[in-house]
């Protein structure tokens, strides 16, 4: 006998709030008796009522890479943010550079971006990057060297408000890399789970071969798995 419908959605609401980090379609069922379990079509049906009562109000359910998550609706962050009197990381022109043509051009080595940008990438830039978790080395290009091949990550879409790379705008929509970094740096939206600022505005990938295709997967394969 399946969960009734109403303590169905009580227990999805109370674990979004409770949780720390998004949680999955799959985790939220495991968080049920397997007696009671509904199907996975009737769990996606309470997150779409859930999501449409909190129209009007001051957060909202959103669905990212790593699952679902309530966070402050994006036009409240002017006025949300000044609870924290930390202000946020701010990142350099060449940074926010760096990381907007590891995600149209991904995966990308050192040396593409540095021809790309024109000069020199500092070891330090994408360290930070790395370190934030936005970046991550996914293989080597086989080619003398063995340069090292960086693409996005998971926290990455989680933070821009993504479920995929395959929401992110094209790049014919974006005017130059110098828009993406001031958009990445003046992008607003506080999550109540973890107190961070994703913005619902990202950055495209045009694909050039497979091997992209295939540094996407661990990024986004699971998200496709639970979408089916």
């Amino acid at each position: 006998m399946y969960i009734a419908p109403e303590l169905l959605r009580r227990i999805v609401e109370g674990a979004l709030l409770a949780a720390n980090q998004p949680l999955s379609e799959d985790r939220l069922l495991s968080l049920i008796d397997a007696a009671e379990r509904p199907q996975k079509s009737e769990l996606r049906i309470a997150l779409q009522q859930i999501a449409a009562d909190c129209s009007g109000h001051g957060f909202e359910l959103r669905e990212v890479a790593s699952g679902w998550r309530f966070q402050v609706s994006e036009d409240l962050a002017p006025w949300v943010n000044r609870l924290w009197e930390e202000k946020p990381q701010r990142y350099s022109r060449a940074a926010l550079e760096t990381l907007a043509i590891i995600a149209y051009r991904q995966p990308i080595t050192r040396g593409d971006i540095e021809e790309i940008r024109g000069v020199a990438v500092s070891s330090q830039i994408i360290r930070s990057l790395t370190e934030r978790g936005w970046t991550k080395v996914v293989g080597q290009r086989d080619v003398p060297g063995k340069p090292s091949l960086f693409a996005t990550t998971r926290d990455f879409l989680d933070y821009f408000n993504l479920r995929s790379l395959d929401q992110l705008p094209p790049l014919a929509d974006i005017r130059d890399i110098e828009s993406v970094g001031q958009s990445l740096e003046e992008s607003g939206g506080v999550t109540t789970a973890e107190n961070t600022q994703p913005m619902a505005e990202g950055l495209s990938t045009e694909p050039e071969s497979g091997v992209v295709r295939e540094a996407e997967a661990e990024v986004d394969g699971e998200v496709d798995q639970a979408e089916k």
